[in-house]
C-alpha cells in the first residue's frame, strides 16, 4: 500500500505561519491529553478512598489504555479519522474525555471508575491521532521534527496531572477538576484557533478494506514492529515510575508522595524535549537511524535503573530523567514513516491503526510490572522492559537496509 512519491518542489514549500500553527495544536494537544494519568496521579489518594489492590489499581490505568485501541479501531474501521475534520474531531474527543473524567467525582467504587476510565481513552482516540494528521497538512518538509513537538505536548501533557498532584495540598478531586477543564480548553483550541495547512490529505471514501491494507506494505510492517517494541517499554515506564520512585524514598524514610509526584512529573516531562531533539535528528540523521539509538538508550536505562536501586536518590533519579528523555525521543518518528509510506488517502486510517495495536501491547508490561516487583522486587522489574527496545533496534535496522528507506526523511531512512 505505498503512498505516491512527493516532488522536490513540493517538498521544498515551506507555507508560511506554519510554525505558528504547529504551536496552537501542540497547545491543544498539552491541554486536552491531562486526563489520561489523571487517575494514575492521584492513585495513592484513590487507593486509600476504594482500598484499592495492587491489581486493581493497575486496572485504572490499564482501562484507559483498552478504551483507547478500542475508540482507534473503531476510528479506523469506519475511515472516521479520514472522514471528519480532524480538528472537529479533536474537539468531539476532548469534550468526551473531560465528561469521562469528571464521572471520578461520583464514582461509588473501583467498578464505576475503571469503566469511567475506558470511556476517556476511548474519547481521546479522537485527539491524538487527528491531531498527527492535521499537523501533517502544513508540513511535507521538516515534518519529523514538527510530528516531535505534537509528540512532546503530549508528553507534558501526561507529567502535568503529577504536577499538579506534587503542589501539595491539593485533593484529588481538584486534579480531576483541574484536568478535565484543561481538556475542554485542549479542544477548544484545536477547534477555534487551530487551522488546516495548504496540504491536505485527499480526500476518502469510506473503504472496510483499508483496514487490511494498512498493514501490507513491508516498510509499514516493519515500522510498526519497532513501534511495539517501543510501546512495550514506554507506557509501563510511565505508568510505574511514579511508584517506583515512592518506594525508592521510602527506603530513606519519611512521607514519600509528594517527592515522587515531582520526580515522576520530571521523569514522564523530560520526554517532551527528547521527542524535540529525536524530531530533529529523526529529518537530519534518517528516522530509523534515530529510533534504532532511542531504544537502545532507553533499554539501557530500564535494566540500569535496578540495578541502582540502592544508590543514592539523586543517582537513581538521573537515570530516570535519562530514561524519560529517550523512552520517548523516537515515538513520533514511526507516526511518520507511517504517514511517508502510506496510501494518501487513507493516513489517518493507517496511522490510527498503528497507535490502536501498539496501545493494545502496553496492556501487557503494565500489568505485569507489579507482579514482576513482587517477585524479583524493583531491582529486576523494569528490566523485562528492555526486551521490546531490543526488538524494535533489529526491526528498525532492517527498515533502514531495505528499499523503502529510500522514502523515509527525504531518502536518509
Amino acid at each position: 500500500m505505498r503512498g505516491p512519491r512527493l516532488t522536490t518542489a513540493a517538498v521544498s514549500t515551506d507555507p508560511p505561519g506554519r510554525w505558528a500553527a504547529l504551536a496552537r495544536l501542540a497547545t491543544a494537544m498539552i491541554l486536552s491529553m491531562t486526563t489520561w494519568f489523571s487517575a494514575s496521579a492521584v492513585l495513592p489518594q484513590l487507593r486509600d478512598r476504594w482500598d484499592l489492590s495492587t491489581n486493581t489499581g493497575s486496572w485504572l490505568t490499564i482501562a484507559v489504555q483498552l478504551g483507547f485501541v478500542v475508540g482507534a479501531v473503531a476510528s479506523a474501521a469506519t475511515n472516521l479519522a479520514d472522514l471528519l475534520a480532524p480538528r472537529r474531531l479533536m474537539l468531539l474527543g476532548s469534550l468526551g474525555a473531560a465528561a469521562a473524567n469528571l464521572g471520578l467525582l461520583v464514582a461509588g467504587g473501583a467498578g464505576e471508575a475503571i469503566v469511567l476510565r475506558f470511556v476517556t481513552g476511548a474519547f481521546l482516540a479522537g485527539v491524538y491521532p487527528p491531531a498527527l494528521k492535521a499537523m501533517s497538512t502544513w508540513f511535507r518538509r521538516g515534518r519529523g521534527t514538527a510530528l516531535g513537538v505534537m509528540v512532546g505536548a503530549l508528553t507534558v501533557g501526561s507529567a502535568m496531572p503529577h504536577l499538579v498532584n506534587g503542589l501539595g495540598g491539593v485533593g484529588w478531586q481538584s486534579v480531576i477538576v483541574a484536568t478535565s477543564a484543561l481538556t475542554v480548553a485542549g479542544g477548544l483550541v484545536a477547534a477555534w484557533l487551530a487551522s488546516d495547512g495548504p496540504f491536505p490529505f485527499p480526500v476518502a471514501v469510506f473503504d472496510p478494506t483499508q483496514v487490511r491494507r494498512a498493514f501490507a506494505d513491508r516498510g509499514i510492517r516493519l515500522a510498526t514492529l519497532g513501534y511495539f517494541g517501543h510501546m512495550w517499554e514506554l507506557y509501563a515506564m510511565w505508568a510505574w515510575f511514579g511508584v517506583f520512585f515512592s518506594e525508592r524514598l521510602a527506603l530513606d524514610g519519611g512521607d514519600p508522595r509528594r517527592g515522587a509526584a515531582f520526580a515522576a512529573a520530571a521523569a514522564i516531562g523530560i520526554g517532551g524535549a527528547g521527542c524535540v531533539v529525536g524530531g530533529v535528528l529523526g529529518d537530519r540523521w534518517g528516522r530509523t537511524r534515530i529510533t534504532a539509538l532511542s531504544m537502545a538508550v532507553s533499554g539501557s536505562c530500564a535494566v540500569l535503573i535496578g540495578v541502582f536501586w540502592t544508590a543514592p536518590v539523586w543517582v537513581v533519579l538521573a537515570i530516570g530523567l535519562v530514561w524519560g528523555f529517550w523512552v520517548v525521543a523516537d515515538s513520533a518518528q514511526f507516526s511518520a514513516i507511517v504517514t511517508e509510506l502510506a496510501d494518501q488517502r487513507y493516513v489517518g486510517t493507517a496511522v490510527t491503526l498503528q497507535l490502536a495495536a501498539g496501545f493494545t501491547l502496553t496492556v501487557v508490561t503494565i500489568w505485569l510490572i507489579p507482579v514482576l516487583r513482587d517477585l524479583l522486587t524493583w531491582r529486576w522489574a523494569f528490566a523485562f522492559l528492555a526486551a521490546g527496545p531490543a526488538v524494535g533496534v533489529l526491526a528498525m535496522l532492517r527498515l533502514l537496509r531495505s528499499p523503502d528507506a529510500a522514502r523515509i526523511a527525504g531518502g536518509r531512512g
